[in-house]
């Protein structure tokens, strides 16, 4: 008689209960994949088999539903990838958990103290560079420079019943000498904030003269008097400009240790028709000193940080790894995968990119364990190990029955 059918039975029917359990501990652990696990029959010369050995454990890399985190750096993937995670020793690992927070040197770590890698923001404005290494991920809490206005864009409507000017020369101070004023505020090299003036003249039907005047620190003639700058514009029987590039420019002088302003206003799609005079758009592209205000993560991984001057600012780009075969990682606990021979050498990049998946911001991919299908797992495992201590039962009554025949 040979007990080592049942015996292999009850192993196998043991360890496939371990699986369960461990997929069911695991049901609400983030990022969680889930195991099953493959049997195969033993055969040694003979047509009757000698019972059943476990093939392999594999893991379900499937996803899982996402979920609202509870951290601005929580990140859940959508589609292949996993998340790139290097400890300080050097070593790398993977994993799908996207439960992150900052240390006190502002590094992204994970909750096992492994740094998030990805591509660090480097410039002014602070670019991801061609060629830019993968490296921990670091949120700097310095203070965002200001930026000269180099740049600006003035559209609006220009009354075209308005009375031709005929008071002479233009004056700010006497509003008889133009139609319509409007302000565009821009700023200095040091963040100082300036004011400009902007008036405009009818001259003629479909004419009309334009001033700018930096009145924070305006620019003086030799008499100490404002400077204007001036442009010409002129419209069609339709009321679009012609030519359609007009572009004045503004002029200062230097201001509290700041360079002078030196720009142009783009004055392109401004019309003339029978309505109120307005400005539709008034911006320049300068911003003063702002200190941070929080960060966020964008949908395509970039870490993008807000500022007090209502201006935002890449960070950093989280990146992506994926393989070949995912099946062939090694488990290494703390829901992560190192790679190896069998998984081949990991692919990297960003959101989106080539094969890999999405990545969301403030959220989380939960476990992909189907609970329900993991309890009808367990009530057949469960038979099957009742099943198979049956067989050696019944194998060891046989055995008695040749044992008391005389």
């Amino acid at each position: 008689m040979s007990f080592s059918q049942g015996i292999s039975g009850l192993n196998a029917a043991s360890q496939a209960l371990d699986v369960i359990g461990n997929n069911i501990a695991n049901s609400q652990t983030v990022g969680f994949k889930s195991s099953s696990i493959a049997f195969g029959d033993i055969f040694s010369g003979s047509q009757v088999g000698l019972g059943v050995q476990v093939a392999g454990i594999n893991q379900n890399f499937s996803d899982a539903a996402l979920t609202q985190g509870s951290s601005k750096l929580d990140m859940g993937i959508q589609g292949n990838g996993f998340f790139r995670l290097v400890d300080e020793a050097g070593k790398i690992s993977y994993s799908r958990n996207g439960q992150f927070k900052l240390n006190a040197d502002g590094y992204i770590i994970n909750n096992q103290n492994g740094f998030l890698t990805g591509y660090q923001a480097t410039g002014t404005p602070p670019e991801i560079q061609p060629g830019a290494s993968v490296g921990p991920i670091q949120i700097p809490n310095d203070t965002m420079p200001a930026k000269a206005t180099g740049s600006g864009k003035l559209v609006g409507n220009l009354d075209s019943g308005s009375e031709n000017v005929t008071v002479t020369p233009f004056d700010p101070e006497n509003k008889d000498s133009y139609s319509y004023s409007t302000q565009v505020n821009a700023y200095d090299s040091l963040g100082n904030k300036h004011v400009i003036n902007v008036y405009y003249a009818k001259t003629a039907d479909n004419e009309w003269k334009v001033y700018s005047n930096d009145t924070t620190s305006p620019k003086l003639d030799g008499g100490g008097k404002p400077v204007f700058q001036t442009a010409d514009l002129k419209f069609d029987s339709s009321g679009k400009m012609v030519p359609a590039d007009v572009k004045i420019k503004v002029e200062g002088a230097g201001y509290k240790g700041g360079e002078a302003l030196d720009f142009e206003l783009d004055l392109a799609g401004t019309s003339q028709q029978a309505a109120d005079n307005e400005t539709n758009t008034a911006s320049t592209d300068g911003y003063s000193t702002g200190s941070m205000n929080g960060y966020k993560v964008s949908g395509n991984g970039q870490v993008v940080a807000s500022y007090s001057n209502g201006k935002e600012q890449l960070i950093a780009q989280v990146v992506l790894a994926n393989f070949t075969n995912p099946g062939g990682l090694s488990s290494k606990g703390d829901n992560s995968w190192t790679e190896t021979a069998e998984s081949g050498q990991p692919v990297l990049g960003t959101s989106n990119s080539g094969t890999l998946g999405s990545l969301s911001g403030g959220k989380l991919e939960m476990s992909n364990v189907d609970l329900a299908q993991e309890m009808v797992n367990m009530i057949v495992f469960q038979r099957n190990y009742q099943s198979n201590s049956q067989t050696i039962k019944t194998q060891d009554q046989l055995l008695q029955t040749l044992v008391s025949l005389r």
